[in-house]
């Protein structure tokens, strides 16, 4: 089996993470064409549900048998890697078996009573096939990962975006004769499909490169796993604390919106697009970069770790302070893009513009969110997980409760809930800054994050004024490109130029470190 270096195998996760991250706005785009910001609504209700009933059903496996495989691996125990299979495949069955009945059998209560939109029924009954397709792929995911083979788990990602934007037009026209309902149960079923397919390529590659009869003597494997359990449970279960947290909250986000706005005296039905303009439309944008914070999260874990084990504070915090300077870097530019260009990106993506004034609300606190990554990889990593974990319930249980207070005033109704948003993720990374400077003699300089800021503004205001001055004779959208690439530039010019991104780390991106020498 072919294994990648750390840092191979993180540049095919970053590709696989834009690749998807692109992929997946055709698919909210070619979504919000056909069925609308009510169809969208409707679909999004029944995001979180399908979210959390795949962490209920990984369970947090996929790391656990990452780092189980890789220990085996390293001994060359097969034994071990193919009971750590078999243990994990029954765990997760029977999680499935449990929860896909369960699903269907509480859809009614879930559309009629919780989400007070009966009409989220069939987009919740299209989530159910998912359950034990996430049991089998979760399970085969972790195995590669702890192969340190990265490239069957990038190749399915993609995969799956592409089987899902293929069938969500059929679908949703299929179906839209039916009603708004069934279109969006339509764009739910087509993203099972895509689950489906992307599992059906890693258990291809999974038949092809295993060297061991998964099926021989499976139940004998069973009986003696009790300890390979114990050891899955011990990585999984704190592993899992942190997603059930996050995927509760969001569980619960639409059902909190919804009876908030009820209380305001907004109808069902516009409740349900004002919730599709804000989480289907404007959040997906503002959260797009999150998946460059996310890769450099996942190589900040060793990285800390290792100097951890050497004891090396200074070392620790020299990469804290670096992966803290680019997610600014590279955070900065798109909080200027989202506040700046809002309404064009909105108009071009959706055919209108309804939803970019709750881009302009969250975008100035963006960067908070983009340091939440790094500063939790940075928790993990010192084995303070269970602070993340606290931290992350504070902010889940504040952003609630605020959604509930502020949503449900007439003056304030959807509004309320983007606020409230804003004010989860930035208690969460200020609640996990308090707790990595209680360990660590951690400094923050000031003048660099000062120059920034001021770097950010100018670029605001330079790109306002763009916008209503600069009149080309070119189409909307060349003229929002070539706004967009002129801003661009002069952000990373200014960067350089208050050394706010250092010349060697520009040297690390393979093309421009031939430009460079």
């Amino acid at each position: 089996m072919t294994k990648q270096t750390f840092i191979k195998g993180t540049l095919i996760l970053i590709v696989a993470g834009f690749i998807t991250k692109i992929l997946g706005f055709i698919n909210r785009i070619v979504v919000a064409r056909l069925i609308g910001e009510e169809g969208v609504g409707l679909y999004m209700m029944a995001v979180p549900t399908l979210v959390l009933a795949i962490t209920i059903t990984q369970f947090g496996l996929p790391v656990a048998i990452s780092k189980l495989v890789a220990e085996a691996e390293a001994t060359g125990d097969k034994r071990r890697v193919k009971k750590i299979l078999v243990v994990s495949l029954s765990v997760t069955g029977t999680l499935s078996i449990i929860f896909t009945p369960a699903l269907i059998l509480l859809a009614p209560l879930l559309s009629e009573t919780l989400f007070t939109d009966a009409r989220t029924y069939y987009p919740l009954l299209a989530i159910a096939p998912v359950v034990p397709i996430v049991a089998i792929s979760s399970v085969i995911r972790g195995y590669f990962q702890g192969k340190q083979n990265m490239k069957p788990a990038a190749i399915s990602q993609v995969i799956e975006q592409v089987v899902r934007i293929t069938l969500v037009a059929a679908f949703t026209k299929a179906f839209l004769p039916y009603g708004i309902e069934y279109a969006a149960a339509g764009a739910m079923l087509s993203a099972v499909i895509g689950e489906l397919m992307s599992l059906l390529y890693m258990l291809f590659m999974f038949k092809f490169k295993k060297r061991f009869r998964l099926r021989s003597k499976f139940f004998h494997y069973i009986g003696e796993g009790k300890q390979t359990f114990n050891d899955l449970m011990r990585i999984a279960v704190p592993t899992t604390g942190s997603r059930m947290i996050g995927s509760i909250a969001w569980f619960f986000e639409p059902i909190v919106v919804a009876q908030s706005l009820a209380l305001a005296g907004v109808a069902t039905s516009l409740a349900t697009r004002q919730y599709g303009e804000l989480v289907g439309f404007a959040l997906p944008l503002v959260f797009l970069p999150s998946f460059i914070t996310y890769s450099l999260s996942t190589a900040l874990v060793p990285a800390i770790s290792e100097a951890a084990a050497k004891k090396n504070t200074l070392l620790i915090e020299h990469r804290l302070q670096q992966a803290l300077r680019l997610c600014f870097a590279t955070g900065g530019i798109a909080l200027v893009v989202l506040y700046v260009f809002a309404e064009p990106l909105m108009l071009l993506m959706y055919g209108n513009s309804n939803s970019a004034i709750y881009i302009k609300v969250i975008a100035p606190f963006i960067l908070f969110y983009y340091f939440q990554g790094p500063l939790q990889a940075t928790l993990q990593a010192l084995d303070l997980a269970k602070a993340a974990m606290i931290n992350s319930f504070i902010g889940a249980f504040v952003k609630t409760g605020a959604i509930f207070l502020l949503a449900s005033q007439p003056g304030l109704g959807i509004m309320g809930a983007a606020l409230a948003i804003v004010i989860g993720f930035v208690l969460v990374t200020l609640l996990h800054m308090s707790t990595i400077m209680k360990v660590l003699s951690y400094t923050i300089y000031v003048r660099e994050y000062a120059k920034g800021i001021v770097i950010i503004v100018g670029c605001v205001l330079l790109g306002n004024w763009m916008m209503d001055h600069l009149l080309l004779t070119f189409g909307t959208i060349s003229r929002t490109l070539i706004f967009i690439s002129i801003l661009t530039i002069i952000y990373t010019l200014l960067l350089t130029v208050f050394g706010l991104v250092k010349r060697e780390e520009f040297a690390r991106i393979p093309f421009l470190n031939k430009l460079l020498k």
